[in-house]
């Protein structure tokens, strides 16, 4: 029998206070693991401002909410923090989110669950950051932004900040169950 045994990390609550703490830890592992792709969510860029200069170097990119998502029109990146982003080498994403879309507004108008939500659902049975992990990476992977044939780190939280990191190998839409989430890093228990 062979076994690996690795260390992940917990925290007792969901939430932005873990962003500093999740940054230092994923640091530790892409560097430990090789890991050099990096995709991470960020509705106003403050997240992905700060993951951007602690994980400068490597391939980073940042997903956003798409334009009207909250309210018709409005786009949620601040220019400031659009900025910093850039400027630290980080690629900025922005498109439809891959497990709602136009799924989301057919429960609205309808109230019919569809597949896309569904799957949602259940991956939220591991927390809220875990769904959007697995979500920005494959937005992500369609986009071109990452490799499919080797692994990636995604990190997303609980509503602001990040509370989440894993490891995951990639695939697009269109081969959405070739996605494998590999590894926990870190996630929140209580949530």
């Amino acid at each position: 029998m062979s076994l690996v045994e690795k260390k992940i990390i917990y925290f007792k609550e969901t939430g932005e206070q873990n962003t500093d703490a999740l940054f230092k830890i994923v640091k530790e592992y892409v560097e430990k693991e090789g890991i050099k792709d990096i995709v991470i969510a960020s509705t106003t860029g403050e997240t992905g401002a700060k993951a951007s200069k602690v994980l400068k170097g490597n391939n980073i990119i940042i997903v956003t909410h798409c334009f009207g998502f909250r309210e018709a029109g409005k786009f949620e990146l601040e220019d400031d923090h659009k900025s910093e982003l850039l400027a630290n080498g980080a690629k900025i994403l922005t498109g439809i989110h891959a497990l709602s879309s136009v799924e989301r507004a057919i429960r609205k108008d309808f109230g019919t669950l569809q597949p896309l939500e569904l799957i949602a659902n259940v991956l939220r049975l591991m927390g809220e950051g875990t769904k959007v992990c697995v979500e920005i990476t494959v937005m992500a992977a369609d986009a071109g932004l990452i490799p499919s044939d080797r692994d990636i780190v995604a990190i997303a939280g609980t509503s602001r900040g990040a509370d989440t990191a894993l490891r995951i190998t990639p695939a697009n839409a269109a081969r959405f169950f070739d996605l494998r989430i590999r590894e926990i890093i870190a996630k929140p228990s209580n949530f």
